[in-house]
């Protein structure tokens, strides 16, 4: 059963937030702009309206945040433990206005080494209200490496003086030949290595949901080689950055610890739990929403991926096990995240820091929120500073 490592059945906290008329407000241009993507796409232009030269972005020095890694990879500075997921800025765009958010890094992309268009099917990216989640099977639209890293290298001493760190998430170009798993990995090594010129770090995408063909996880030997390639290849690097491994939250007992074997032996920074969970497994996420109700975002109803609240009950557990697991391992926890209560319990779990998305679709001003209740929740527990948390 998919993510048997974890006890779905255990009964977690209630997080409950208060509306407010920033809430309102969101909700009425949820229904007045209809179109999912197109307000996704908004974001780096909300980001720079935001970053008002009038307008003091507020700040909880108690949250600012340094990476230290195991590998000795160069740390990481930030000015908060929140890190914008991957598809919140496919491009690069506005990148040093993001600070404005709260958020302490910036993943960028998913890229590829070419430009891609994605999914061609529209609507592609569709809220999931019952259990404050998303669907998407955007597809990897994104302009190319090439423009991404230039973005990310052009903005990013600005950013580090606002003290926002700056990822790439990468993956394979899908036009492959599919099984030609050698093309794939000089495909990659090539994105790998434009992306490790300009980001603070690398994000891998090994587990994208939209096809079992793309799942690199789940193909082991695979994994093995390309992780092997990607690490053989950093070792001639200078600087040298964290490589994170983005993991899927579907993943069984056996085969989760066969990934986590594989990406221990290869020496890479850390993981990323999780990215978003299949479609076509929805059946063992207990959604309000039911599979017949589900929006299409394809021309085949079960492909493409679901984030939000839903995902919680595999995070926690998930970054208890594999911390428990891997104690030096890096761990990046994202999926579920829309209370600051969480944060603190993901990092008491043993996280070094949590990524959101979809909390910003539902949630106004989301990461200003999450920080101060993340505050609220260190207070209770007599913790003043983040790096006070006392994790396993």
């Amino acid at each position: 059963m998919p993510g048997s490592h974890i006890n779905q059945n255990k009964k977690l906290p209630s997080y409950v937030y208060k509306s407010g008329l920033g809430d309102f407000f969101l909700r009425s241009f949820n229904k007045i702009i209809t179109n999912a993507e197109f307000r996704h796409d908004l974001l780096p232009m909300v980001a720079r309206l935001l970053d008002s030269p009038f307008k003091k972005t507020f700040h909880f020095s108690e949250l600012e945040k340094i990476l230290k890694f195991h590998d000795n990879s160069m740390p990481i500075y930030m000015g908060s433990p929140f890190m914008l997921a991957a598809g919140g800025n496919k491009s690069g765009k506005n990148l040093n206005h993001f600070h404005s958010f709260g958020l302490g890094a910036v993943t960028l992309g998913t890229a590829t080494f070419k430009p891609w268009t994605g999914n061609p099917y529209r609507p592609r990216v569709r809220l999931l209200p019952k259990d404050y989640a998303i669907i998407n099977n955007m597809g990897f639209n994104n302009p190319g490496i090439e423009q991404i890293a230039y973005a990310a290298d052009f903005h990013l001493g600005r950013c580090h003086r606002q003290k926002l760190a700056v990822g790439i998430s990468i993956a394979e170009t899908p036009d492959i030949e599919p099984g030609n798993h050698q093309a794939k990995i000089e495909d990659l090594l090539k994105t790998f290595r434009k992306a490790y010129r300009a980001a603070d770090y690398i994000e891998v995408n090994v587990s994208n949901p939209i096809s079992e063909e793309t799942r690199i996880d789940w193909q082991k030997d695979f994994l093995k080689n390309l992780l092997a390639e990607i690490m053989e290849f950093r070792k001639a690097l200078v600087p040298r950055k964290a490589v994170f491994i983005k993991l899927s939250p579907d993943m069984n007992q056996s085969s989760l610890d066969a990934t986590l074997e594989i990406i221990s032996d290869s020496g890479v920074t850390g993981v990323v739990l999780f990215n978003t969970f299949p479609v076509n497994r929805v059946q063992y996420l207990n959604m309000q929403t039911t599979e017949a109700q589900f929006p299409q975002v394809s021309k085949d109803k079960k492909k493409g991926g679901i984030s939000g609240r839903i995902l919680y009950k595999n995070t926690l557990p998930a970054v208890t096990y594999i911390r428990k697991q891997l104690p030096k391992l890096t761990i990046i926890a994202s999926g579920g995240v829309d209370h600051g209560a969480k944060a603190l319990e993901l990092l008491e779990a043993g996280a070094d820091a949590v990524q959101c998305l979809s909390v910003m679709a539902y949630r106004w001003n989301a990461i200003h929120r999450l920080e101060k209740e993340l505050m609220a929740a260190m207070g209770q527990k007599g913790y003043k500073f983040i790096d006070n948390i006392v994790t396993p």
